[in-house]
């Protein structure tokens, strides 16, 4: 029995301290075999065994002081036997009273705490974090790209405890060596980094010291060795679940279909094997995701999706190993990915029209079968990725006078995932790529629109160099689609491509097509890390042809960017500041044609004042730029430039309340647009256990070139545009009580009301003209009558007294309700109790486009909802 301690001097108080210059000399620790007497896990440190090691400690500061020592010092021993890792940690304080024990969900991370990095594999670039605070709740992350990413999603089957003494707190980890991944050896080396909060100082120390301007993170882990005779278990875990569900909706007059009370019983099963030491196949059949929190509201008015995260819990643990995003940063492009886990499972694609009298009953959601996910790394260096799904075919039962029948909505599909990625040189170099595939059984002429075969893949490169200072990021991608000459035509006038724009000469549409095929890609530069001076310059280009949204996400394709990016980050506190930051960015877009289609730039920045208050803001310039899908398809168009501005500013987050402000406001050069948006914030936490967010926000859009409709006129297209006032104005509300670590209470609730009126009807004319007011003509007179009987303008272009064309009133009034109430028992570690009350009211029947809030909220809430009442039952079984 021994031990190894870089700095030997023994930790007996929270006084024992340390040179002011530490040390980055890699630190290494020994654990102790205790076979077969381990530790009982109460968070007391007392059981014989622990005294078979003695403590190591010496930490570093890390935030905010880079490089100080700690205000409090923290001592660690590590034991283990043939399945289990135990870690006592000793967190010294001299006023255990202000100890911050809060009680919250799982992977909260609030309060103090105390943490342990794995490197299990030892590649130097992933890790399993394990986190435990002062009130005993568990955090857990899976680490990846040497600390780029941390992923919460991940939740393994642990064991852990706390205690409380005159000298601070103390803890206790269990770890099966089964929640870890690591390959046969008669000995191990792993990567460890230890780290502690102290939440009322807003600090962190850290046990092997990494300068904060390092660039990585476990690659410059300290070392844990003597781990002999382990294996990694080969166990298996099963945990089926029951559903039962009652549905209350309001009856509607005439409609068979409509039940105003509906009942359900289902079940499925999780599964999880260890395929090899390094591989663990998850697999998921019949799936329910019923305690999943809905989507916030919106009213889209764009031509192109919205992206939304994911948070069904199959899908989002491990996702970062699936992850393949073509572009970084959080620009319009940094959602596009080869895989957006949300089209399976996707509402239907196909609505029926229905006739007067006929009534449809067709799902929301397209059912998933099954699926599967293989993960891990191998202890060469490849990691693997593979996801397969099959999702049902869905129906929906057509009613018209008692005479029925059924239409297929969403095929049978088969969705396939495959991600594959070497590490080179202790990870400094990265070679990879992913393929996807979709398979559909169209069967039915109505959804044949719908691609049959859809390919898309990419290979990856990204080298560091200078200990990781450096880098060069390489992504390419390509993409394949086949169908029906109807769908290849649809993906062809798709928003992502408009080929039909009669402008776009390097593009046409061929109705005669079967197949579509695009690439696209970035390449960045770069000086990264935690530098002080950091910077980024890259190219990315998306082809007219590239189509990726039949498993991942594309918002535009045909178009070509470059950028440059210069941020300062300071490492130390310094005056009023604890930390402070500054952004430098710009950009300049063209598409296929060589035209510039946008081009800007901004300056930003923020930081924390010694007060533990936070601040951010910036101010921005995007020029003039040609946007190709503001006629839905027609020319392009040009679009005044516009100045933005944007803020936001917190208080104390150590407070019981915590306040907050951010908004953004813009300009533009021409046409009167402007869009304001505010939102205020306020966290109030009576206790520990208890925290309230109530978050308004509130709009207002003036547009004065909103698209409306394109008509007909003597055979040519009318683009007609209006002057869009709008305002919106909602309100987000959680409340999460924790009773214990495993018994907790959630409430989501948004109101959510949004009014838009047009004025000033608008028919485009010259969309390139120089001037803004040459681009359109604005109806006047009796050029446009609003007829109230049928509610729709009726456009008489030459005043003849004939109409011309008439479109429906566009003015709208949208206001709904969505709320998730949720009881969560873990009344064993991994088997689990959800009881869920859900309901949602949508208001949308009477638009004259003016905001009244009080009465706009009246009408909302007298409405009848949807309620859905749950009960989730999952048990784990480890076989």
């Amino acid at each position: 029995m021994k031990w190894i301690v870089l700095y030997s001097l023994p930790l007996v108080s929270a006084a024992s301290v340390f040179a002011s210059t530490p040390s980055t000399t890699k630190k290494i620790y020994v654990a102790i075999q205790v076979n077969p007497h381990p530790p009982v896990i109460d968070g007391r440190l007392d059981d014989q065994v622990w005294q078979k090691a003695e403590w190591t400690g010496d930490f570093t500061q890390r935030e905010p002081n880079d490089g100080m020592p700690p205000s409090h010092q923290t001592a660690f021993k590590i034991l283990y036997d043939e399945h289990n890792l135990y870690v006592g940690i000793r967190a010294y304080d001299t006023e255990p009273e202000k100890i911050v024990r809060r009680v919250t969900r799982r992977d909260a991370f609030d309060g103090d705490w105390v943490e342990i990095n794995i490197d299990s594999y030892f590649d130097h670039r992933t890790a399993f974090s394990f986190t435990l605070n002062a009130a005993g709740v568990k955090g857990d992350e899976a680490v990846s790209a040497d600390g780029d990413y941390w992923d919460a999603n991940w939740n393994p089957i642990w064991f852990c405890d706390v205690a409380h003494d005159s000298e601070g707190w103390t803890a206790e980890f269990r770890i099966p060596f089964s929640q870890l991944r690591f390959a046969n050896k008669d000995e191990h080396v792993w990567g460890i980094q230890m780290q502690r909060k102290i939440y009322r100082f807003e600090e962190r120390s850290v046990w092997q010291y990494i300068p904060k301007n390092t660039g990585g993170w476990v690659s410059y882990f300290g070392e844990l060795h003597g781990l002999k005779g382990i294996k990694s278990s080969g166990r298996f875990e099963l945990m089926p679940y029951g559903v039962s569900d009652l549905r209350t909706s309001p009856k509607e007059a005439g409609n068979p279909f409509s039940k105003s009370r509906e009942a359900n019983l289902s079940g499925g099963l999780d599964a999880k094997m260890r395929v090899t030491s390094d591989l663990t196949l998850d697999v998921t059949v019949n799936p329910d995701f019923g305690q999943v929190e809905a989507d916030p509201s919106e009213v889209n008015l764009t031509a192109f999706e919205t992206f939304f995260p994911e948070k069904r819990p199959f899908f989002i643990e491990g996702q970062n190993i699936l992850d393949y995003k073509i572009m970084g940063g959080d620009g319009s492009f940094s959602n596009d990915r080869l895989f957006y886990s949300r089209r399976i499972g996707r509402s239907p694609q196909y609505s029926h029209d229905l006739d007067t009298g006929e009534y449809a009953l067709a799902p929301t959601n397209t059912s998933i079968i099954s699926a599967m996910k293989l993960t891990g790394k191998t202890k060469n260096g490849w990691s693997i990725g593979a996801l397969d799904a099959v999702t049902e075919r869905e129906t929906a039962q057509l009613d018209l006078n008692g005479v029925r029948r059924e239409e297929t909505v969403e095929p049978l599909t088969n969705y396939f995932v495959g991600r594959l990625q070497k590490d080179f040189h202790q990870g400094n170099t990265a070679f990879g790529g992913m393929l996807t595939a979709v398979h559909r059984d169209l069967d039915q002429p109505q959804i044949k629109f719908l691609n049959r075969e859809a390919y898309s893949g990419g290979l990856d490169f990204r080298h560091q160099w200078q200990n990781k200072t450096y880098y060069l990021d390489v992504r390419t991608a390509f993409s394949h689609i086949r169908g029906t000459h109807e769908a290849i035509l649809a993906a062809q006038t798709a928003s992502a491509r408009y080929y039909q724009r009669p402008d776009a000469d390097y593009v046409e549409v061929d109705s005669s097509r079967t197949s579509l095929s695009g690439h696209g890609g970035m390449i960045s530069f770069g000086r990264g890390g935690n530098s002080k001076l950091r910077m980024d310059v890259g190219a990315m280009w998306r082809s007219p042809g590239l189509e990726l949204n039949d498993l991942g996400f594309l918002r535009q394709a045909d178009r070509v960017m470059q950028w440059s990016w210069v941020g300062y980050n300071s490492p130390k506190s310094f005056a009023i500041f604890r930390s402070l930051r500054g952004n430098f960015n710009q950009w300049w877009g063209w598409n296929f044609g060589g035209e510039t289609v946008f081009a800007g730039g901004n300056v930003n920045g923020g930081g924390q004042f010694g007060n533990y208050w936070w601040f951010w803001m910036g101010f921005g310039y995007e020029g003039k730029n040609l946007t190709t899908s503001e006629l839905r398809g027609g020319p392009a168009m040009k679009a005044p430039g516009y100045w933005n501005q944007w803020y936001e500013l917190t208080t104390d987050n150590r407070k019981a309340v915590q306040l907050g402000v951010n908004g953004s406001n813009s300009w533009a050069d021409a046409g009167g647009s402007r869009f304001h948006r505010v939102s205020f914030w306020a966290n109030f936490r009576p206790r520990n256990s208890i925290l309230l967010r109530v978050n308004p926000f509130y709009t207002i859009n003036k547009d004065d070139l909103q698209y409306i409709d394109t008509v007909e006129n003597a055979g040519a297209d009318r683009y007609l545009f209006g002057r869009l006032d709008q305002k919106t104005l909602g309100i987000t509300i959680r409340l999460d009580v924790s009773i214990t670590p495993d018994l907790s209470i959630q409430y989501y609730g948004q109101p959510f009301i949004s009014a838009g009126k047009y004025l000033d009807f608008k028919r485009i004319t010259e969309p390139r003209a120089a001037n803004y007011e040459d681009r359109f003509h604005t109806f006047a007179g009796s050029e446009v009558q609003f007829d109230a009987t049928d509610a729709v303008f009726n456009f008489d272009e030459d005043s003849n007294g004939a109409t011309d064309y008439s479109i429906d009133q566009p003015d709208f009034n949208f206001r709904q309700f969505r709320s998730n109430f949720v009881v969560r028992w873990e009344y064993q570690p991994g088997s689990t109790l959800f009881l869920v009350w859900t309901q949602e009211r949508t208001n949308d029947a009477f638009t004259d486009g003016n905001f009244r809030f009080g009465n706009d909220l009246g009408d909302l809430f007298d409405t009848t909802g949807t309620n859905v009442f749950l009960v989730k039952v999952s048990r784990w079984f480890s076989l």
